[in-house]
């Protein structure tokens, strides 16, 4: 009887810790790391925590490539992940759109940062026909992605001082990364003839891009994707390409291609041949396992991308 009573307990004790695991599994948690847990809303910010913490914790990002984060609506299994993370960072200025509430609210409750609040309010960039009137895009200037980085750093830090020499190490070393990669996107922007230096793209993602980098940009729609672009629009951009005999115009991964297609067919109507120069990595990174699934990568490809088409 006592024998038969331990096997009860053993299979007893195997069947919870198999419920236990698909628990975990569900909010999307590995069980080895299931006591420090780090959720991100983009993977942009996953990948900057990545680089801060490694292997020390489990990091989580809701978004992932070609998601557009000014869209994304929180599904039952995103506020499950929310309630269970350790910590959350998330963009702030509104970039998260419907979400912004929730994250909001949690941080009520929940350890909450959002990346923003390592900026002061000369350092962004306005726009009244934004949400909050701020553009969300800062990681565009890779100075300001430092800034952010740091931020982010100190904060993990004191939440875990046991890592926090770690974290530091990681950190110093990854922002040297950085700062390589700003100064070889400041050199192929600058071999671009500065008549020819104009980026337009579907929506107005890239300011912070033009002002590090000396780059007049135009966005067919706004800041947010969330507006939509009209026929005079279109038309507006048409005309500024006409006139200038700008060689490209650029697509993006997280953004329909369909008004974009507008404004070609449009150039066309006036003879003016205008190329596709690519499709740039806006809201989103690339695929996982790819250069562009990380943030130097994905800043390094639009980089190239650029310049290969107004050169």
């Amino acid at each position: 009887m006592t024998i038969f009573t331990k096997f009860q307990r053993v299979a007893f004790y195997k069947v919870l810790c198999f419920f236990f695991y698909l628990t975990l599994s569900s909010f999307g948690i590995s069980p080895t790391n299931a006591k420090f847990t780090i959720l991100t809303t983009t993977g942009i910010l996953g990948d900057a925590i990545k680089n801060i913490v490694k292997e020390d914790a489990n990091v989580v990002s809701l978004m992932g490539p070609g998601i557009d984060p000014h869209t994304y609506q929180a599904t039952q299994r995103d506020v499950q992940k929310l309630m269970s993370a350790d910590i959350i960072v998330y963009n702030g200025l509104y970039l998260e759109g419907k979400m912004s509430d929730l994250l909001e609210k949690l941080s009520e409750t929940r350890t909450v940062y959002a990346a923003s609040d390592a900026l002061n309010k000369e350092q962004f960039i306005y726009e009244d026909i934004f949400p909050i009137g701020i553009d969300p895009h800062i990681w565009f200037d890779v100075t300001i992605w430092q800034q952010v980085v740091g931020f982010i750093s100190q904060k993990l830090q004191e939440e875990r001082p046991e890592s926090a020499g770690y974290y530091k190490e990681n950190t110093v070393a990854y922002l040297e990364k950085l700062e390589r990669l700003h100064q070889e996107i400041t050199d192929q922007i600058q071999s671009i003839p500065e008549k020819q230096r104009v980026l337009i793209t579907a929506h107005d993602a890239f300011g912070y891009f033009g002002r590090a980098y000396n780059i007049e940009v135009v966005g067919l729609q706004g800041i947010s994707t969330v507006a939509e672009c009209g026929l005079k629009d279109i038309q507006r951009i048409v005309q500024l390409i006409v006139e200038r005999n700008i060689k490209a115009i650029f697509f993006e991964t997280s953004v329909s291609d369909k008004s974009m297609r507008a404004v070609l067919e449009g150039c066309a109507h006036y003879e003016k041949k205008t190329e596709i120069g690519g499709y740039l990595y806006s809201d989103a990174l690339g695929a996982p396992n790819t250069p562009e699934g990380t943030y130097c990568g994905m800043i390094r490809a639009n980089a190239i991308a650029i310049v290969n088409a107004l050169k």
